[in-house]
């Protein structure tokens, strides 16, 4: 802590306000002109618009609060780390907190500042199996760090320079990433597309069935053992398989005839447990480990069929066979296809392996390519957003407040290497 500055709990030097939901079997209360936030609205830095705005009457009759305009909101439970600034007095609900100064020797940037410097510190205190929240005590002993009025200000306007210029890249990174996932995919998609003359047009029940995964039972799954049971969440949504690190479930039980995968199996995800997983594919990288449980769909090639699996995977993550999929599902909440509504797809395929592998060598060879340049993009934003908690961490320790020349030489060689 620098020589000067002050260190307060928060709760010494501000006021920190809950808010509330009003009732929903009032629809009046859902008619009014008042801003009311939750969670799900703070999406940037300012929170300039919500989803729902409320009547006064809803503010009388629960215990919603309104937080006047400039001011900090933090989450506290659901989105723990978000903060935002609020544009206009806006109410918020029970999941958000508002952070107003008890005196005017505090800047509301600053302060907005200072909570990005802690949001780790705070999404790491959450507890709860399902949701996961902070109390309110550990909000308000969190130490704020207070230098001069004048000082706070000056680092303010040096950390919103260095993130104008981080966030510039971290958009820029951002895009280049998208056009190296639509390049790959608009290839793809046009291999299949404009499919050769005397590529075979059929259905996929044609050269295949598709089996049904067991209900292995709960009761056995295990943190560890010598099974895997595969769930939805084992696909990436794009195809390809997943290892779920500690979210994997080992199965302890008895394993029915015909359950226990091999390499190279062919799997098809047949529900929607997250958003863009129905349909996905995945090829089993190991034998007798990996457990074929229910809504997965398991290939079975038929015998007179020349299949590569790369070929196939790769017709199945196109824009034509995903929207087929999603068109053949039914569901409300959770959304399901099945093995004959699968069946039904139409797809393209050249009848000789060898030209299917032909094909697929060279959607392999792109595939690995754009995971490169994916890789590297990845890396740099994780490497701006590291840099941004490294200026944070800087600010509020007093780092960043010698004079404005050597601050801004610092922040130029650190943004701009």
């Amino acid at each position: 802590m620098r020589e000067g500055w002050l260190q307060k709990p928060l709760g010494d030097v501000c006021n920190v306000i809950g808010g509330g939901t009003p009732s929903k079997r009032n629809p009046a209360f859902y008619e009014g002109e008042i801003p009311w936030a939750t969670v799900r609205d703070m999406r940037n830095e300012v929170l300039s618009h919500t989803e729902f705005c409320i009547a006064k009457e809803a503010i009388d009759g629960s215990s919603t609060n309104v937080i006047p305009a400039a001011n900090v909101v933090i989450a506290t439970r659901v989105g723990l780390g978000k903060v935002c600034l609020l544009d206009q007095d806006t109410a918020i609900n029970q999941d958000l907190r508002g952070i107003i100064p008890k005196a005017n020797d505090i800047d509301e940037r600053f302060l907005f500042r200072w909570f990005q410097s802690v949001a780790n510190t705070i999404e790491a205190e959450g507890t709860g199996a399902t949701v996961k929240g902070v109390k309110l005590p550990f909000i308000k002993s969190l130490l704020l760090p207070l230098p001069p009025l004048p000082e706070q200000k000056r680092i303010v306007a040096i950390l919103d320079d260095a993130f104008a210029s981080i966030d510039a890249s971290i958009a820029n990174t951002e895009k280049n990433l998208a056009n190296a996932r639509e390049l790959f995919e608009s290839y793809l998609n046009s291999v299949f597309d404009e499919a050769p003359c005397g590529w075979i047009e059929c259905q996929l029940s044609r050269i295949c069935s598709i089996k049904h995964g067991f209900a292995f039972k709960s009761t056995y799954f295990s943190d560890n053992g010598p099974y895997v049971v595969l769930t939805p969440g084992s696909f990436y949504e794009q195809g390809g398989f997943r290892d779920q690190g500690k979210k994997t479930k080992y199965y302890t039980g008895d394993i029915p005839d015909g359950y226990t995968l091999q390499e190279g199996d062919f799997l098809f995800a047949m529900t929607e447990q997250a958003a863009g997983l129905l349909g996905s594919s995945l090829i089993v990288p190991k034998s007798d480990y990996y457990l074929h449980n229910q809504r997965l769909g398991l290939v079975q090639v038929h015998g007179d069929v020349e299949w590569s699996n790369d070929f196939f995977f790769h017709q199945f993550n196109t824009n034509m066979f995903r929207a087929a999929v999603q068109a053949s599902a039914s569901g409300v909440k959770v959304r399901h296809t099945s093995p004959t509504k699968l069946g039904e797809i139409p797809i393209k395929y050249p009848r000789s392996k060898l030209e299917q592998v032909q094909v697929a060598d060279k959607l392999n060879e792109l595939s690995a390519e754009r995971t490169r340049i994916q890789g590297n993009y990845q890396q740099k934003l994780t490497a701006l957003a590291e840099l941004k908690q490294s200026l944070l961490q800087k600010a509020f320790s007093g780092e960043l407040t010698a004079d404005k020349a050597a601050s801004d030489a610092t922040l130029k060689e650190e943004v701009c290497p």
